[in-house]
């Protein structure tokens, strides 16, 4: 396939090129969120303003490859593109940033099926491959004025964010941004603070910035729902026409505070708040413990969902489908969570474990999942009402070894144990993935990541209307090709 052999150029470009190590000036983290290594600096005139701002490239080859017979669908996408960012200098503390992106589609894409892309969706905009035939994506996803002084830092603009709830999730072509305003503050010994006012969102697969929390539904265009938020986590009764009827304005507003006084402890605490619709609190502490050559790490959240009237417009679950709910007009919800990590040498073990309350779903579409890093493995939404979940992860870092140097892999096996009885809910499934990622000592801004998941659902399982679940059983692999410069 072409993508394939514009991935094998590039990589055979990339590992014969010249050996020579270069500046690393910013790097992607395991989670995938982009670190500034190096970073513009102060300045004193505004003519050195921009001549002594920075450069940062990003090179991005994403595959995917999905594959579900029970529904015969079957289908390879990819594209290809990156990112150039641009830096001012510090001018009396006063920078300016500007991040241009693009993703171009080089897979089998078909216009016809656009709504059955699942895998790989955000290398391109459904919207407008559907309206347009239009196989590309550039966007200006960053540009904000920012101020710094002493230990506080403000942002004005188009923004990623990095909050329990609201993240970049730079996990395929192009990040999550937000449009807003943002503060943090390290002021406080051992403590961080964020505090953020959002008017508007960008998913991953969008190039323009829109509603943070309504699903678009013009009446007089079928693809109107991919114009505003269409997050997999979105309420699809949280509509643009019922927030207009009640004149509403969806914003956010959030704080969140990170305090690591207490020895060998990490606590956060995340208030999200959109008026008059819902609003959220979430609670995590992780405790770490040494015993010779073994850390042990245990970590426990506590997720509440207020509802202020989001669910008298949209209802209790999130596909405006609420047989067996309870409360059929509520929103409010819970969420319990707990893991423990056994570190030693190279290797780590984790057991993780969810449990959602039976009242109603739990609506994150800003790309942080509730049970991230908890029990949610790739692409699984398992925060229904009434969802149990549990998962063991196994991670080995070679790069602190002597075999296979530059090498990491990551095991999970997760166990989604769904309502049965909830028609809105999907069928109970188990998820078995591997992750390998390769980082190069000659060519240390490049690395590759292979991710593989193979999730195996019940096939019979008959709802409280006597209808039968759809089976959630699909094959997925994804290889990704990352250069900075």
């Amino acid at each position: 396939m072409r993508s394939l052999l514009i991935a094998s150029i590039f990589f055979h470009t990339i590992l014969n090129a010249s050996t020579n190590e270069p500046v690393i000036t910013h790097k992607v983290k395991c989670n995938m969120t982009v670190q500034y290594k190096k970073k513009p600096k102060k300045v004193d005139n505004i003519s050195d303003f921009f001549t002594e701002g920075m450069f940062y490239g990003r090179i991005r080859i994403n595959n995917f490859g999905f594959e579900d017979e029970e529904n015969n669908k079957e289908y390879f996408i990819a594209g290809i593109g990156g990112s150039l960012i641009y830096k001012t200098a510090y001018l009396e503390g006063i920078g300016v940033t500007t991040g241009l992106y693009s993703s171009q589609n080089i897979g089998d894409t078909d216009q016809n099926l656009a709504d059955d892309y699942r895998a790989g969706k955000d290398v391109l905009n459904r919207y407008e491959l559907a309206t347009n035939n239009n196989y590309g994506m550039i966007s200006l996803a960053q540009i904000y004025v920012e101020y710094k002084i002493h230990k506080n830092q403000l942002k004005i603009g188009r923004f990623p964010l990095e909050t329990a709830l609201l993240k970049s999730n730079d996990t395929k072509m192009i990040p999550n941004t937000f449009e807003g305003l943002y503060f943090k503050t390290r002021s406080i010994p051992e403590t961080t603070i964020q505090t953020a006012y959002i008017v508007k969102q960008k998913l991953r697969d969008h190039t323009d910035f829109h509603h943070v929390f309504a699903y678009g539904d013009g009446e007089d265009d079928p693809y109107s729902k991919w114009t505003q938020n269409d997050d997999g986590g979105m309420h699809r009764g949280i509509t643009i026409s019922k927030l207009a009827d009640r004149g509403i304005d969806d914003r956010i507003m959030l704080v969140e505070a990170r305090n690591r006084s207490i020895e060998n402890m990490v606590l956060k605490a995340s208030y999200t708040h959109l008026p008059e619709l819902l609003s959220s609190i979430i609670l995590d502490s992780t405790y770490s413990m040494e015993f010779d050559a073994l850390k042990v790490i245990p970590s426990l959240r506590y997720m509440q969902q207020f509802d202020l009237g989001a669910g008298e417009i949209g209802g209790a679950n999130l596909r405006n489908n609420t047989v067996a709910y309870n409360n059929s007009e509520s929103l409010k919800a819970s969420l319990i969570a707990g893991r423990i990590d056994v570190i030693k040498e190279a290797a780590t073990l984790r057991l993780g474990y969810s449990k959602v309350a039976d009242k109603s779903d739990i609506v994150a579409p800003w790309r942080g999942f509730p049970t991230a890093g908890y029990t949610r493995a790739m692409s699984q939404t398992n925060w229904y009402a009434n969802t149990e979940a549990y998962m063991i992860r196994l991670d080995y870092d070679f790069a602190k070894t002597d075999f296979w140097p530059g090498w990491r892999a990551m095991m999970r096996y997760a166990i989604n144990d769904f309502d049965d009885n909830k028609a809105g809910v999907q069928a109970d499934n188990r998820v078995l993935t591997f992750d390998i990622v390769k980082r190069f000592k000659s060519i240390p801004n490049f690395h590759t990541k292979l991710r593989t998941a193979f999730v195996n659902g019940d096939t019979h399982t008959i709802a409280g209307d006597n209808s039968i679940k759809k089976d959630p059983s699909y094959n997925e692999v994804r290889l990704e090709l990352n250069y900075l410069f």
